[in-house]
């Protein structure tokens, strides 16, 4: 008897299911608020690197390191945040290999 590799067997076998636009109502108004939720969350960055840098350079006029590290941990974390939210309909196109529009 042959012995098989159940791991590589399952690995290999395509379920033969792809995604699609058309199999739900509702996937523009979906498409719609995800892209709304994007500029939301874009926009909320830009006010936490507004308020973050001007905590920063606040902790360094006042001599005050505690308020300076957590302001520059801030501008990091506001930027960073903006980078993946701007880069994630790429990052997901990337990933998955489907081709998001």
């Amino acid at each position: 008897m042959k012995d098989i590799d159940v791991f590589s067997y399952l690995i290999l076998q395509d379920p033969g299911v792809s995604p699609n636009t058309s199999g739900l109502p509702g996937l523009s108004e979906v498409r719609t608020l995800a892209g709304a939720t994007i500029t939301f969350a874009l926009v909320s960055c830009v006010v936490a690197l507004i308020i973050s840098a001007a905590a920063w350079a606040l902790g360094n006029i006042n001599g005050n390191p505690h308020v300076a590290g957590k302001g520059r941990l801030g501008v990091l974390a506001s930027l960073g945040a903006a980078i993946l939210i701007g880069s994630a309909n790429s990052l997901i196109r990337f990933f998955s290999g489907i081709n998001i529009g």
